[in-house]
């Protein structure tokens, strides 16, 4: 528990420090982009990384978001670089209900770094994301009914818990190269990371406004992004104006319970991933991909993962509203049934210090078992409400607390284990950059 409080506080002050740095600009290396709005901030006037477009549209790995999304962070320039950085840690008590609920007081964290300048005829970019959970949270992870996937101990499975992030959860770099006539706002790109994000579905849940404010990893996870910590990634894409694709070669492998370290690359996997942006508020995604051997505990199964998502970002004066609706299939070899997981969530800002966010979740598990993943297939679902109020504001800073109710439903069969409608709760301290 000391532990806990002595990480917390030292990402806190970090951040403290961090956050007085104001933002500075340089608008001479975009004024010639194509499809670049010199009248927005922030990341809006950014360089995009992978095209020629603001950096708002990128989330995480190679993915897109809505134009119009807004960024927290630090933004400066150095040297012809455009550098920004980002971070938060909660502090958390989690108490899940149920006779299958627990409790437990951990730190979720992450601390991003990202660096891009033009280099000959495109654009380098470089991205560092770190995280302390495997210290803060432990290998047997937090206790949250109903969510499964990966392994605490390489031995069991976890069941009713969240895995912990790797130390290094994402070491990347990326080139994109303007082509054809600079009207057709075109460049192609190729990503590389170690570990990386292929294109395979949404933007992860702790990168899209809609769901990064919630404390609860979503239950489908590992139907949706569980991907976005991959240890070896090479994507290759083409984008023209509002329409990206791309195709990844990557590692199936999900981490092991070994979080510190980085793991060696197997490249045994595709995926490939269309997005449309037709306009700043909305983005849409479909994308498909091969797993080889996700799950340590279960080597010889592969799985084939689909999934489509849509976004929608509406700026209202002061304030922000964002809703996600995306769907996940896994069909696992051998097993002779696929599984579909749902989700829809929102997050709206009401003002600089008040934030609701929302989520409902109906999903087809198979993992729930006393035996891990190919058993019985269970339709769970789940509901969350939340509130947080940012009552420490210092430029880019944010301190505040926060609220997090959630009602899992069960099916009759799992009524022993779980009860009828378990309630949980969380209660948490932010702060953020």
């Amino acid at each position: 528990m000391m532990r806990i409080f002595q990480v917390f506080g030292a990402l806190a002050l970090s951040l403290c420090i961090a956050a007085p740095l104001r933002a500075q600009q340089d608008m001479q290396d975009m004024k010639d982009m194509p499809g670049m709005d010199h009248s927005m901030h922030g990341m809006h006037e950014m360089p995009g990384m992978l095209g020629p477009y603001g950096m708002s549209r990128e989330a995480s790995g190679s993915a897109w978001q809505p134009e119009s999304t807004p960024h927290t962070g630090i933004h400066t320039m150095a040297n012809g670089w455009h550098l920004m950085t980002h971070g938060f840690a909660n502090l958390i008590y989690d108490r899940q209900g149920g006779p299958r609920g627990d409790s437990k007081t951990f730190s979720e964290n992450m601390l991003m770094g990202m660096a891009t300048r033009s280099v000959g005829p495109g654009r380098l970019g470089l991205r560092a994301m770190v995280s302390v959970e495997p210290t803060t949270i432990g290998r047997e992870g937090y206790p949250l009914l109903l969510q499964t996937g990966e392994t605490a101990n390489g031995v069991t499975p976890l069941v009713d818990r969240q895995h912990p992030h790797d130390r290094f959860m994402e070491l990347s770099a990326s080139y994109s190269l303007p082509v054809g006539p600079a009207e057709n706002h075109s460049s192609v790109f190729a990503y590389f990371g170690l570990p990386g994000e292929p294109a395979l579905g949404p933007p992860t849940f702790m990168h899209r406004f809609s769901g990064m404010d919630n404390p609860e990893a979503p239950l489908g996870h590992h139907w949706l992004d569980s991907t976005h910590v991959t240890f070896g990634v090479a994507t290759l894409g083409w984008i023209r104006e509002g329409v990206k694709l791309e195709g990844s070669v990557f590692t199936g492998r999900e981490p092991d319970q070994n979080r510190n370290d980085i793991e060696s690359p197997k490249m045994d996997s595709w995926s490939l991933r269309a997005t449309w942006n037709p306009t700043p508020d909305w983005s849409f995604q479909v994308s498909r991909g091969h797993i080889h051997s996700p799950e340590q505990l279960e080597p010889e199964i592969d799985v084939d993962r689909t999934t489509v998502s849509a976004m929608l970002n509406r700026s209202l004066g002061e304030r922000n509203l964002q809703t996600t609706f995306a769907w996940g299939r896994n069909d696992r070899d051998h097993h002779g049934h696929a599984t579909n997981s749902f989700l829809l969530e929102s997050a709206v800002t009401l003002d600089d210090r008040d934030t609701v966010f929302a989520r409902a979740e109906q999903q087809q598990n198979d993992e729930l078992g006393d035996h891990g993943s190919g058993g019985s297939v269970f339709n769970v679902g789940k509901v969350s409400l939340g509130y947080i109020w940012d009552g420490v504001r210092i430029e880019s800073f944010r301190g505040g607390l926060g609220i997090l109710g959630s009602v899992a439903r069960v099916p009759r069969e799992l009524n022993l284990d779980y009860g009828d409608t378990p309630f949980s709760w969380m209660a948490f301290l932010r702060v953020r950059i």
